[in-house]
């Protein structure tokens, strides 16, 4: 029986979290970077992230298997009840309900801080090919999300243009106006 744990990310893990990520810059245009980033870069994305929210990775039997975090949407005040989600498996662990577990863990923490609506950014492929399927899409799918929009031949890696949708799930009510945090208490603090 394989243990498996979510846990909030440590800097310390950011070798690990980054050759996860690796793979999909080198391999694949779900991520639309060219390069990878530098293990430094990397980190200090991570810090910048868990400034605000949650930052997390999954173990089993005691190796990162996988990360996902939240970040924010569009960057201004109004959204701030809104978050754009991210989420990377090792390439080796997919289809085994870790990315369940992840991302519920993540809805979890995010709905106890007040979040409502969730995004995802997403690589489309008109056609299918060795660099993007459409398994994100589906993933998400299957967790509730909705495609509210398709960017068409917006992103360009391997030689080839690749769509982008954006997909969304609504986690809270949305009253007459959100949870108000008290003044000096950020999202992380919840």
């Amino acid at each position: 029986m394989s243990a498996i744990t979510v846990r909030n990310a440590e800097l310390e893990d950011a070798e690990r979290i980054l050759e996860i990520y690796a793979y999909y810059v080198e391999h694949t245009a779900i991520s639309f970077e060219y390069e990878v980033p530098t293990l430094s870069e990397f980190q200090s994305r991570m810090e910048n992230t868990m400034k605000r929210y949650p930052y997390l990775v999954i173990v089993k039997d005691g190796a990162i298997q996988g990360y996902a975090y939240a970040g924010a949407f569009v960057g201004r005040a109004a959204y701030d009840w809104s978050c754009e989600l991210t989420i990377y498996l090792d390439h080796t662990a997919l289809k085994c309900g870790l990315g369940r577990k992840l991302y519920e863990a993540l809805e979890y923490r995010l709905a106890k801080m007040g979040i409502l609506n969730l995004y995802a950014c997403i690589g489309y492929p008109e056609k299918e090919d060795e660099y993007l399927n459409k398994n994100s899409a589906q993933f998400h799918a299957h967790l509730g999300f909705s495609t509210v929009g398709t960017f068409h031949q917006c992103g360009y890696k391997f030689g080839r243009w690749y769509h982008m949708i954006w997909m969304e799930k609504i986690i809270g009510e949305h009253g007459s106006g959100p949870m108000l945090l008290k003044e000096g208490q950020g999202l992380c603090g919840l």
